[in-house]
């Protein structure tokens, strides 16, 4: 058996844990803040990157029991086998190895007794070379233009990762305009062919199998649409697949040589670094592209050798299992500060919910603790002016997320001044709230003592709410890399310590094939 199991509740951290937080669970955050070496005890700085987590309801004892669950579930040797190929997806019999794919080491990783790394290098020098050529315009359609446009046409992890990525890097983008379809609402892909001329356009087709409905009915729809001005011989130079069904790509009018490979070893959900990235290399450029892996692969070392309790991702999922599992917080909120990030909210939540949303043990017993936190979240300063009322005063424990960086692109000193004292205030709101005292003091000397008893319960803000500062300096493609990253072992981790598999997704069937039903009645 590749993972062990074990149920977290019969360790003895749980049941120490259990303990400490009948102790603990009304520790005050202001109080636990008056430590002069809070912040510095519960950071961790590592390169571009700070995490500060002092504004969290935990002493230094939460943390070390909560490192010796981690150690009780043996999260190292899972952390071990992930990294070397294990099948540890073992429901789908397959391995994980989305880091094999941003590994630039020279060291092997065999699966079936063949090192699979020199598959990943050609893989990376077709999309370099491909990607240079209709960067460059040396790619031509059909009547001798140059590519102007490119859609990607898949749903899932073949959409959600790549949108984000090229959303988030817009700063970085190069002539090309690339858009997404993914919806099988007619409606979706209507509305994108409006904008496009068939003659500059070339679309990616990403999906493993060639078959998925919503991918296909688009794809066909599109191939229709462009078949109109053009013929079927026209179609290799405007469609290309990453896709694994060579003979369904070929019937479909694509060269082979336009194909780029998938592979069974890598979740649809942490695929964008593979060739399902191919939209993110034509937005950005491969060096660019190439960079988002490199800051991956920093993270990858990171939580391979870091220890649990300076280790960012380990540290991340530890706070989100005391929270959930203990206080029964059932959502946590992902705040970037910064509008290019709109999207990975979205992409978050198919990467936690689908991988983390499981009540199956790895032993196939229904499990009686919680798991999967529910993930949402939006844009600074847009989401203060939306639904930050019920995080700040509301009746639910949400720890939050915020994610900012002390530079930003254009240079428009005001505004990033303007939105980084925002970004700290809502942590220091949170956290240290107002006392009736203050509000009191506030009321009387703003000229309305009349009204100070009717609108004092109003005011107060009892805080206490926790929050982590994730904070860069800039926003790269490398550091994006080290961001989603971090996200992906913070996930991985908490599926351990819950004792399930991460790494499938049967919820999603049978919707599917209930619709399938449907439309065949």
């Amino acid at each position: 058996m590749a993972l062990k199991n074990i149920n977290p509740t019969t360790t003895n951290a749980w049941k120490k844990l259990t303990n400490h937080f009948n102790e603990a669970q009304n520790l005050n955050i202001k109080e636990l803040c008056k430590d002069v070496n809070r912040k510095e005890d519960f950071s961790i700085y590592f390169d571009d990157l700070l995490v500060d987590f002092s504004k969290n309801r935990i002493t230094k004892e939460t943390l070390d029991l909560l490192v010796e669950l981690a150690n009780e579930v043996d999260l190292k040797d899972a952390i071990e086998k992930q990294f070397l190929g294990e099948k540890i997806n073992v429901t789908e019999g397959r391995e994980v190895l989305h880091t094999a794919l941003r590994s630039s080491s020279d060291e092997p990783i065999l699966i079936d007794g063949k090192d699979i790394k020199p598959k990943i290098q050609t893989a990376l020098r077709k999309i370099r070379s491909f990607s240079n050529k209709v960067i460059s315009g040396k790619w031509k359609g059909y009547t001798g233009k140059q590519i102007t446009d490119i859609v990607n046409i898949g749903i899932g992890g073949s959409d959600l990762g790549p949108d984000m990525v090229v959303e988030s890097l817009q700063y970085y983008k190069n002539r090309l305009t690339t858009h997404f379809v993914s919806n099988i609402d007619g409606d979706h892909v209507s509305e994108i062919i409006k904008r496009l001329d068939p003659e500059t356009t070339l679309f990616v087709i990403v999906s493993k199998t060639f078959t998925t409905q919503e991918t296909i009915t688009n794809a066909e729809t599109i191939k229709n649409w462009f078949l109109k001005s053009a013929t079927i011989f026209d179609i290799p130079k405007h469609f290309v697949a990453v896709s694994t069904n060579l003979e369904a790509v070929d019937n479909f009018g694509i060269d082979k040589a336009n194909v780029f490979p998938m592979w069974n070893w890598v979740g649809g959900r942490f695929s964008l670094w593979s060739a399902v990235g191919l939209s993110i290399s034509l937005s950005v450029g491969f060096d660019n592209f190439k960079a988002l892996l490199e800051g991956a692969e920093e993270m990858d070392l990171h939580f391979k050798n870091e220890d649990f309790n300076k280790n960012i991702p380990v540290v991340l999922a530890l706070l989100s299992i005391w929270y959930n599992n203990f206080y029964l917080a059932e959502t946590e909120a992902v705040l970037p500060y910064s509008q290019y990030l709109k999207k990975l909210p979205d992409y978050l939540q198919q990467a936690i919910m689908e991988s983390n949303g499981k009540g199956i043990d790895r032993n196939g017993e229904k499990v009686d603790y919680q798991t999967g936190t529910i993930v949402w979240g939006s844009t600074g300063t847009n989401m203060q002016h939306a639904f930050m009322q019920l995080v700040h005063q509301g009746t639910k424990l949400i720890p939050a997320d915020f994610i900012g960086y002390k530079e930003s692109l254009y240079g428009l000193t005001d505004h990033h001044k303007k939105l980084m004292a925002n970004y700290y205030a809502q942590m220091d709101a949170l956290a240290f709230g107002k006392t009736k005292e203050e509000v009191h003091l506030e009321l009387k000397f703003s000229g309305n003592e009349a009204k100070i008893n009717q609108l004092l319960p109003f005011k107060v803000f009892e805080g206490n709410r926790p929050s982590n500062k994730i904070l860069f300096d800039k926003l790269t493609p490398k550091s994006l890399g080290k961001l989603i990253s971090l996200y992906e072992h913070k996930i991985f981790t908490q599926g351990i310590l819950w004792n399930i598999y991460s790494y499938d997704q049967f919820g999603v069937e049978l919707g599917k094939e209930l619709a399938k039903k449907l439309l065949n009645s």
